[in-house]
């Protein structure tokens, strides 16, 4: 083991970190409360064509689901968290935008509206302690290859000519290197 390994191993806890494995639930569950209330005001106002609003919701609310999905599955990479926290502060950030001055008194007045940027600034604090806990991209790159080059998937290929594909039109080896 070189040391640089080791130092960043010290320094970045791996994935299944208690406080990771918890910011994780926490961002993903804030994230999916953000997208179902978009989805429950934007559902029933779809029949408004003059209002571009309930399509948009629609859309955020898709990709919010699917940033969440991606924070409980994929590794931990910086620049998940990021997208996570800038798409739910882009919420909060509309919102006020819509309202203006009268921001407060439209949220006051909306039971709806209260939960979803309740979950949204949730999600965004999470979403945060997650990136600063978060290795840098190299580091994680680095160990998927390690992790593939010890279970054997990493390095080469198992076919003959070093083609991963099934068909039989590909070239072969010798035959490869004299068409070039």
């Amino acid at each position: 083991m070189s040391a640089t390994k080791t130092d960043s191993d010290r320094r970045y806890t791996g994935r299944d970190a208690t406080r990771k494995r918890l910011l994780r639930a926490v961002a993903a569950q804030a994230a999916a409360l953000s997208a179902a209330v978009h989805l429950l005001w934007a559902w029933p106002r779809l029949a408004e064509p003059a209002d571009a609003r309930p399509y948009v919701f629609l859309l955020g609310g898709a990709f919010t689901v699917a940033i969440a999905a991606a924070t409980l599955r994929a590794d931990e990479y910086r620049r998940l968290y990021a997208l996570g926290a800038g798409t739910l502060a882009a919420f909060l950030v509309g919102y006020a935008g819509w309202h203006g001055g009268g921001a407060a008194t439209a949220l006051a007045s909306d039971p709806l509206a209260i939960v979803g940027k309740g979950a949204e600034v949730v999600g965004v604090a999470a979403f945060l302690g997650l990136y600063r806990l978060a290795p840098p991209t190299s580091v994680v790159v680095e160990r998927r290859k390690e992790a593939g080059s010890e279970s054997g998937t990493g390095g080469g290929s198992d076919t003959v000519g070093g083609s991963d594909t099934a068909g039989g039109n590909e070239t072969v080896g010798e035959d490869r290197d004299a068409d070039r």
